[in-house]
């Protein structure tokens, strides 16, 4: 692969106008396509398979006409202070209201709240369900007003009113502040790192560029595919994030080349030979790690998986090809100003090596074991939150405080209990019922029975008679442990009724959908957790050619997850500091996070593995000892991915201010992981362990050394090259 890859930078270089031309081309049309594309929509979290979903599409069949998916809102309106919803003033007030929204445009309906019965015990309370013909994301924008409009109508009338459900929910557009603040941190990181402007310049204009054709690419995309905004925002997170690092690690080997007086044309073929090789292994890894969460089965997953797959292959291809044009056409001023002063002056120079790195590295083979032991004990008490990790998808209840859904919620929970934020649907099919009215009322009795259940409404019928839905009102929260085991309770139920009256019986409903959803991910974790370290084993195994290197590289990669999730249930669960990102209001941990966390992570980590140890096992190849090995490379690569891994954290990080709860959590988890991962797992567990192994960590049975491909990631054949041509 150094070969090949070495004849790329050097054919690249010499046709740099034509390749950088051709970038800019592809980031115009990604951009013309953009904009004449279409606005895309947001799709409900679905799982098929999933006695919900299935739910769902018996409704849908059964009750033609009406979307069991269209979107829903809930009018709450409370009397002002003092005074009765139900009193007459108050009333003609809140009949008003809803009068002006019966005529609307894909209204469905518009309850009574008098008529339903929907008003609190104490008479101050009382709500309106608005339902929708399309899902919250098809609806127009004058749809949207027009509800806004009537909450503030009734405003006007002296009465509070809030609105609740998905029907505001509206598409998360990255672009703000803090994301920004992210670029510019990493921009100073690149300046302090390369001591060149032009070269830090150049990492970001490349990786903006791979960035912008993935947006536009995901953009143009969004209809034909139903891709949603979370697959833009993820390609411009990881994109940006990668596509930085892949060009800043280029970039510093490049510049060491030429440090070591070597032509530009030949110091670009050895950058891309030994660097680029690293890149193409490290962006194998996360691409194979994304795309792999396709076979958890979750359709918004897949497409938000291959999405992130799909701009991390941007990059590298970016990094491959622009990177290396950029660098020909920028020539000697991508060099620090010291080297390029020495040039001028036609003295020797050779590129400096951060002195803290390999002092670092000194420290840790001095004291290997209490290194390693503070690590591995430090890793693990932050990781301990993880034993009480509770997943779920957040509602209205992680809205931040003061947002018209949050107030919705908490006067719902006031006026009707916690668990009237998350009704159940109960589907009775009664198509083999022997009697279907009897089956039905069987259901109803059998819920009003139960403990847990707050209230069972009226059964509804489809106009064939062989359907009912009802609404079973849980007396707890729709994120509580309670409510996941009344739903348990209820389809366990199910079967017993099932068996006697030959009806079925399915529980939906948003709650229903979150905690089947939820059940989900549990049970994919760990497979897929499997799946992920035997790959990492399997891929280190080949760039290594050791046994020892890549088993402790995956336990490693285990303790900066479970530390991350630490993390997560601390701020997210238990609340701490999450105040600081606008989080007022703790939840589970969405269940889509440690499967996605996981497979993004496990790529970033092999990033750094491949980075900073190839260079040591680099210098262990060309002859070098192993303690003197892993100072040299640390020497090498220690400050380089150290600075990636900020960059990276800080991208990361400047996405925690997007108001969007699966955004957050992915900033927060995705920033400790990354930071868990370089600055402790690979700055201070991994050399620990080799320097207690010795040349034991090189060892791999000769078996071994024939069956697996060799990559040659280190350059030797390069090396090996530029040994014959001197020879002749």
């Amino acid at each position: 692969m150094a070969r090949l890859l070495s004849r790329v930078g050097r054919w690249v270089f010499r046709r740099r106008r034509l390749v950088a031309r051709m970038w800019l081309v592809a980031a115009v049309l990604a951009i013309v396509a953009a904009v004449a594309a279409p606005s895309g929509e947001e799709e409900d979290l679905t799982m098929p398979g999933t006695e919900s979903q299935q739910a769902f599409d018996l409704l849908n069949q059964r009750f033609p006409g009406n979307d069991a998916e269209g979107a829903e809102a809930r009018l709450v309106f409370k009397a002002a202070d003092g005074q009765r919803i139900t009193a007459p003033g108050q009333q003609a007030a809140v009949e008003d209201t809803l009068g002006s929204l019966k005529d609307g445009d894909q209204i469905a309906s518009v309850s009574d709240p008098y008529d339903d019965k929907a008003v609190s015990k104490d008479g101050t309370i009382a709500y309106s369900t608005i339902t929708y013909t399309a899902g919250a994301t098809s609806l127009s924008d004058s749809t949207k007003s027009a509800l806004e409009d009537a909450a503030e109508h009734a405003r006007d009338a002296g009465l509070t009113a809030e609105i609740g459900g998905d029907a505001l929910d509206a598409e998360v557009e990255p672009g703000g502040t803090t994301e920004m603040i992210g670029v510019v941190v990493a921009a100073v990181v690149l300046i302090l790192t390369l001591g060149s402007l032009v070269a830090a310049g150049l990492s970001l204009l490349t990786a903006f560029t791979g960035v912008l054709i993935a947006f536009g690419a995901v953009t143009a995309l969004s209809v034909p595919l139903g891709l949603t905004s979370t697959v833009g925002i993820l390609a411009l997170m990881l994109g940006l994030a990668v596509g930085i690092d892949y060009s800043l690690f280029i970039t510093s080997r490049y510049r060491d080349e030429r440090a070591q007086g070597r032509e530009p044309e030949e110091a670009v073929g050895r950058a891309l030979g030994t660097a680029g090789s690293a890149v193409v292994f490290a962006g194998a890894t996360v691409i194979i790690a994304l795309a792999g969460l396709s076979v958890v089965g979750i359709p918004e997953l897949t497409k938000i998986g291959l999405g992130g797959a799909g701009a991390v292959a941007l990059a590298v291809l970016v990094a491959l090809t622009l990177v290396p044009a950029l660098l020909g056409k920028f020539g000697n001023r991508v060099l620090a100003r010291s080297i390029r002063r020495a040039r001028r002056r036609g003295r020797p120079v050779r590129a400096k090596r951060p002195r803290l790195a390999g002092r670092w590295a000194g420290f840790v083979l001095r004291r290997p074991l209490k290194v390693l032991i503070i690590a591995v004990l430090g890793l693990g008490a932050v990781a301990l939150p993880t034993l009480g990790l509770q997943l779920g998808l957040p509602g209205d209840e992680s809205k931040p405080v003061g947002t018209t859904q949050r107030d919705a919620y908490d006067l719902l929970s006031q006026g009707f209990g916690p668990g009237f934020n998350g009704p159940l649907t109960v589907v009775v099919d009664t198509a083999s019922a022997d009697n279907p009215q009897a089956a039905t009322n069987r259901v109803v009795d059998t819920l009003q029975q139960m403990d847990g259940v707050a209230s069972v409404g009226e059964p509804v019928l489809n106009k064939a008679g062989d359907t009912a839905v009802l609404t079973a009102i849980p007396e707890t929260a729709p994120t509580s442990e309670e409510t996941t085991d009344l739903v348990n309770h209820i389809r366990d139920e199910a079967s017993v009724l099932e068996a006697d009256t030959g009806a079925d019986v399915f529980v939906t409903g948003s709650t229903a959908v979150n905690i089947d959803i939820s059940q989900a991910m549990s049970d994919a974790l760990l497979p897929y957790l499997s799946v992920v370290i035997g790959l990492a084993v399997l891929l280190l195994l080949v760039i290594f050619r050791s046994v020892l290197v890549p088993i402790t590289a995956a336990l490693g990669f285990l303790l900066s997850v479970g530390a991350a999730f630490g993390v997560l249930v601390a701020v997210f669960q238990w609340g701490w500091a999450a105040d600081l990102i606008g989080t007022e209001q703790t939840g589970p941990v969405m269940s889509l996070m440690p499967i996605l966390i996981i497979g993004i992570v496990f790529g970033l980590a092999m990033d750094y593995q491949v980075f900073l140890f190839t260079r040591v096992r680099e210098a262990y190849v060309h002859g070098r000892p192993p303690r003197e090995a892993l100072i040299e490379g640390f020497r090498h690569s220690g400050r380089v991915v150290t600075a990636a891994a900020i960059i990276m954290c800080s991208v990361f990080a400047g996405f925690i201010g997007i108001h969007s709860p699966t955004i957050q959590t992915m900033g927060v988890g995705l920033a400790f992981a990354v930071a868990f991962d370089a600055f402790v797992v690979r700055m201070a567990i991994m050399p620990a362990v080799l320097a207690l192994l010795g040349r034991r960590a090189w060892w791999m049975p000769r078996i071994l050394h024939r069956v697996l491909p060799k990559v040659d990631i280190e350059g030797e054949s390069l090396a090996k090259h530029d040994r014959v041509l001197t020879s002749v």
